[in-house]
């Protein structure tokens, strides 16, 4: 989840120490697409997904106090989050997009939160988010357009759904009213875990999950440890301090490097090529994410 932005950009900067600590935890989230794929060589990835937020509900929820929210508002996130965000993510990423392009495209769900809010409020879509949603749009038909063995319609149509479902775990997420995001996460993460473990013995069956436990390795074991320590209580738990720490329209916009480091991530590790239509769709994609975060608080200074 991305908090709001609220406007006119504060004229401040981030002490070193703090700057270093919200880049860390960006390069976590981006790098992440490639402890992912590496996951993904041993285990489906519906049990993936499962045993990632087993891991990040146990021993958790014995360790931090359930939040001050009605059990069926955990329970929407956790299925929205984990069965829908991460499932057909882990889907999408065995073998039907690469890592790098699976970063980019899952951050237009920036624009589907702010759909979803505007529907819900009544508002009107404002012209900048018009223009925002056209780059960005144009930057997905042209990963369409070069669809290959490596990242297939049906992959990119699996990340796009993926992007509603976090959208979804957004707007959840901000209704709870919590401001704390680690033990909310962790307290979902309970309803995200069974409906994955069920979906993983029917559509993956046991044969495949028996021989992907058995098969595993340590970097296999290594890549589900990090998705719940790295991932989920290293980054949600050094997010929400900045946070606290610091107004939202300085930390924010660093979530913006989370596709740089991935796509630079996999094309360093796993050898992802980098054409130059490649390049491009990233700039269009990154271009309307910046236009719809930073345009407000542009011309709120302006003014």
């Amino acid at each position: 989840m991305r908090p709001s932005i609220p406007s006119p950009l504060p004229a401040a900067s981030l002490p070193l120490r703090d700057l270093c600590l919200a880049v860390a935890v960006v390069a976590v989230w981006g790098t992440n697409f490639v402890v992912i794929r590496i996951g993904l060589d041993h285990l489906p990835p519906l049990l993936f997904a499962a045993l990632r937020f087993l891991l990040a509900a146990l021993p958790g929820v014995f360790l931090l106090p359930r939040p001050a929210v009605p059990w069926r508002n955990l329970a929407a996130y956790g299925l929205l989050i984990g069965a829908g965000q991460f499932g057909l993510l882990f889907i999408a990423m065995r073998g039907h997009i690469s890592p790098g392009l699976a970063s980019l495209v899952i951050q237009i769900q920036v624009f589907f939160t702010i759909g979803l809010s505007i529907r819900m409020t009544g508002e009107r879509v404002p012209g900048y988010q018009w223009a925002a949603l056209a780059l960005a749009a144009t930057g997905i038909g042209v990963i369409a357009l070069h669809a290959d063995a490596t990242t297939t319609p049906f992959g990119l149509g699996l990340v796009i759904l993926a992007a509603m479902s976090w959208a979804g775990g957004n707007i959840a997420a901000k209704r709870s009213g919590v401001t704390a995001m680690l033990p909310y996460v962790v307290w979902a993460s309970l309803f995200s875990a069974p409906p994955l473990f069920a979906l993983a013995f029917v559509l993956e069956g046991w044969d495949a999950i028996r021989d992907g436990i058995l098969r595993a390795d340590a970097a296999t074991w290594g890549a589900v440890i990090w998705q719940s320590v790295g991932n989920t209580m290293f980054g949600y738990a050094v997010w929400g301090w900045l946070l606290s720490r610091h107004p939202a329209a300085l930390i924010t916009p660093m979530a913006l490097l989370v596709p740089v480091f991935g796509m630079g991530a996999s094309a360093l590790w796993l050898g992802e090529a980098l054409p130059g239509w490649k390049i491009g769709a990233a700039g269009l994609v990154l271009s309307g994410l910046a236009l719809g975060i930073l345009y407000p608080r542009w011309r709120a200074r302006g003014r």
